[in-house]
């Protein structure tokens, strides 16, 4: 176990190096200037020049890429160019609201995917698997703002049922955070259900085809015992890998669903570090949004390991 860990993490280096190079590279080559978005459009050339001397802006990008890199090893992210902060403390502040709203997403995407998934796969062929994999495929094929702007619409506009948007935080007001929850969390886990559904409906038809099953249909076992204590079970294992995927997934959705529901997380933070050019809080937010992606998938694969006996004796 103790050499598959290590094997995870010397593999995860230089995968967050290349993120690092890209998005350092993209960044430059979007247009816009920093020095312009500081000073305003009125400055002249002599007090952009001072201020891109000021932020390490007029050095060739081979050597900024390399004093970035070096203050991320030793710890430091940075100062944003707007704020004037640290990096790490405002990522820090915007942490917690989307550790929040990918955990929610995370439960309504297994309250709903794993019941509908078998659902499916028990009545498969017959209209209540139709329905499914229709809803489905809706979920899946409508974008997540498509889908924010029609829960705002509907659930907090004409029905007056939730909060149209924002974050309350559940310490100060349980029942108030909740509610400003339930919008984000559903629109950004929707799409995980539907993923989580299909992957069931599959497994576990597999499952029911294989010969242990049958035998255990021979010994005259109910139907319902036969489903809950030897397939379904043994269809569920691999959920833990499906789900530390997904949970990378939710990142890139995180950003656009805060942003409907103006949620103050880091997909929020994010897009507002890229529209004002602010290149030390966002390339700070991506790493630590890629870091974050790649250990949810180490822990799911770890716990595939834990939960499969197969996985440890390496059968």
């Amino acid at each position: 176990m103790a050499s598959f860990v290590l094997r995870r993490l010397v593999e995860a280096v230089p995968v967050v190096l290349v993120v690092c190079v890209v998005v350092f590279l993209l960044l430059r080559l979007v247009p816009g200037d920093p020095a312009v978005v500081l000073a305003g459009p009125d400055a002249t050339a002599s007090q952009l020049e001072a201020i891109r001397r000021d932020l390490g802006l007029d050095l060739p990008i081979p050597i900024q890429f390399a004093i970035r890199l070096a203050r991320a090893l030793a710890g430091d992210l940075g100062t944003s160019l707007v704020t004037g902060r640290p990096v790490g403390e405002l990522v820090a502040r915007a942490f917690p609201a989307t550790a929040q709203l990918a955990l929610a997403a995370t439960l309504v995407a297994l309250a709903l995917g794993v019941p509908l998934g078998v659902l499916a796969a028990l009545r498969a062929r017959t209209r209540s698997d139709t329905l499914v994999s229709i809803v489905s495929a809706v979920a899946l094929g409508v974008p997540n703002f498509l889908l924010g702007i029609g829960a705002l619409l509907l659930f907090a506009l004409a029905l007056g049922w939730l909060p149209p948007g924002g974050r309350v935080d559940p310490a100060e007001d349980l029942r108030a955070g909740l509610a400003s929850l339930v919008l984000p969390a559903l629109t950004l886990g929707l799409a995980p259900a539907a993923a989580l559904a299909r992957f069931v409906r599959a497994e576990l038809l597999d499952v029911l085809r294989l010969d242990y099953v049958r035998t255990a249909r021979g010994k005259g076992l109910r139907e319902r015992h036969v489903v809950t204590r030897h397939a379904l079970r043994n269809a569920l294992l691999p959920l833990a890998s499906v789900i530390g995927v997904q949970l990378a997934r939710l990142v890139g959705g995180a950003i656009v669903v805060e942003q409907v529901f103006a949620w103050p997380g880091m997909g929020r933070l994010a897009l507002q570090a890229a529209l004002t050019r602010d290149y030390p809080l966002f390339q700070g937010i991506v790493l630590v949004l890629v870091a974050g992606a790649l250990l949810m998938s180490l822990l799911a694969d770890l716990s595939y390991g834990v939960l499969d006996p197969r996985i440890r004796s390496g059968r």
